[in-house]
């Protein structure tokens, strides 16, 4: 090598440190940039918009299943405090826990508070299904099930189910035996309960959409009616001998029924349309209803993913209906399903944004319709409750699976 080949050399050595140690120090520099936006986020970390599939919520994706890494952060990563207020209901050093999967589509969990169990709907498998909180034990509670959709508990610890093929709602009395509610109104069969709540009076509030036409979820209406116009669908197929099938006759309303067995109706079609979760505040003077979209066969105005809240009248009479959330968080539409309030007269609400990655989970509003926070979750969320021995955990059924959290409130009212 001649004296200036070794100088070119030289030169190239020097030349290739300098830009390996500008790299080093952009990756230290964008290496801590990064580092210091999530510890400035926190808690209240925002999404900024919708993710497209198959886009996962965390990278890595997150496994919430029982053999899934734990949750190390003092706040989970997945629980949103959109409003300081938040920081108040949100428990931090707990995580979200998907406690079952396998189903088809869970729908209306319920808690026991006398057996100290979690049972839900699994509403095209025809069953329900029990969560026992002593030892995480997940059986068939009821096979088949009329594909029940919504539950609850009333104030004696009864069982109530809104059944789907069936047409009614049903109580199941401590004896064993069970007692139909309500399957008519003013002689017309009713479409397809769907959510049911107790009040302290005695008497039961149901929402009655017609999502139980639906082959998947129920049976389609006879050759003729609205969810079967063109007669090509057979709803005696899979059901028992004798079966026979009915036509939807009433309009998507919410219905009351008396401790006397008089079944009233409460809200017309018109005022909620398409019905679907309801709750009472926590002190009885307000009735929450989520209206969600247009069920099979549905002519009538359908509902565009609110909801709406009225006030309770001491004479059991709705007045002053006003839009209490359209549900649209971040030009997102989380279309509500279930709800449920605390003991401050928040109302958590689940959210079905679709395709819209990190949206689907549970809203949670002010009783004045502010956003306080989200919890994200990896599926579409139909349905929510408080339960566990404090009433301080949060149980979501959403699509194929069961989730948990514990909160630092308790939910209002019992189921």
């Amino acid at each position: 090598m001649t004296r200036q080949e070794a100088r070119d050399h030289t030169a190239r050595d020097h030349e290739q440190r300098d830009q390996d140690a500008a790299l080093s120090r952009r990756t230290l520099v964008r290496g801590l940039a990064l580092g210091a936006a999530a510890t400035v986020a926190g808690p209240a970390l925002a999404q900024t918009g919708p993710a497209a599939p198959p886009t996962t919520i965390t990278t890595p994706p997150r496994d919430f299943g029982p053999h899934g890494a734990p949750t190390t952060y003092f706040w989970d990563p997945d629980i949103i405090a959109v409003d300081p207020s938040f920081n108040d209901l949100a428990q931090p050093n707990t995580a979200i826990k998907r406690l079952y999967t396998g189903l088809l589509w869970a729908e209306g969990p319920a808690w026991s508070a006398q057996g100290r169990y979690l049972l839900w709907s699994d509403i095209p498998n025809n069953r329900q299904m029990r969560w026992s909180e002593d030892d995480g034990r997940v059986s068939v509670f009821r096979t088949p099930s009329n594909n029940s959709n919504g539950n609850s508990f009333d104030f004696q610890g009864r069982q109530l189910s809104c059944e789907h093929l069936t047409r009614r709602v049903t109580r199941y009395e401590h004896d064993g035996t069970a007692t139909v509610l309500a399957d008519s109104y003013q002689g017309k069969k009713l479409n397809s309960p769907n959510d049911i709540a107790a009040h302290p009076d005695g008497s039961y509030w149901f929402t009655d959409p017609p999502y139980g036409g639906q082959l998947y979820e129920g049976e389609p209406d006879a050759a003729g009616g609205p969810s079967n116009a063109g007669g090509k669908l057979n709803p005696r197929i899979g059901q028992p001998a004798g079966f026979q099938p009915g036509k939807r006759e009433l309009p998507t309303n919410c219905y009351r029924i008396d401790p006397s067995g008089r079944i009233d109706l409460v809200v017309t079609e018109e005022q909620v349309p398409d019905p679907n979760g309801l709750c009472f505040s926590p002190d009885y003077k307000k009735l929450y209803v989520a209206s969600t979209g247009k069920g099979p066969g549905d002519t009538g105005p359908g509902g565009k993913g609110e909801i709406f809240v009225f006030d309770v009248g001491g004479d059991n009479k709705l007045s002053n209906l006003k839009k209490f959330s359209d549900c649209v968080v971040d030009g997102v539409k989380c279309g509500p399903d279930g709800v449920r309030c605390d003991v401050n007269g928040n109302v958590w609400a689940s959210s079905n944004a679709g395709r819209a990655v990190g949206y689907n989970g549970v809203t949670v509003w002010s009783p004045e319709g502010k956003l306080l926070g989200r919890i994200r979750l990896p599926e579409v969320c139909g349905n929510i409750t408080f339960g566990g021995p404090k009433r301080n955990r949060l149980f979501m059924a959403a699509s194929q699976s069961l989730y948990a959290v514990y909160t630092a409130t308790q939910g209002a009212g019992p189921g």
